[in-house]
């Protein structure tokens, strides 16, 4: 079964449409979605491995630009 994690993700004004669409090109993300409330974009991500998933976040998502802020939560 693999790990799975939804992550809270938090732009600064005006880019939240090209960090959806930015996120939705990686490959282990199954969802992206705009959302209302204190964040901006929720992404779900599959992985092989937490520390995969670990990986997906520092080096694909943070590096995106317009993101402020990412809150990562592991499914258990």
């Amino acid at each position: 079964m693999p790990a799975k994690a939804f992550v809270l993700i938090e732009t600064t004004v005006g880019k939240t449409k090209s960090v959806v669409t930015a996120i939705s090109k990686l490959e282990s993300v199954k969802s992206v979605d705009g959302v209302t409330g204190p964040y901006d974009i929720i992404a779900i991500i599959e992985a092989k491995t937490l520390e995969d998933i670990g990986e997906t976040v520092i080096n694909n998502i943070h590096p995106i630009d317009g993101i402020s802020r990412t809150v990562t939560c592991l499914a258990i």
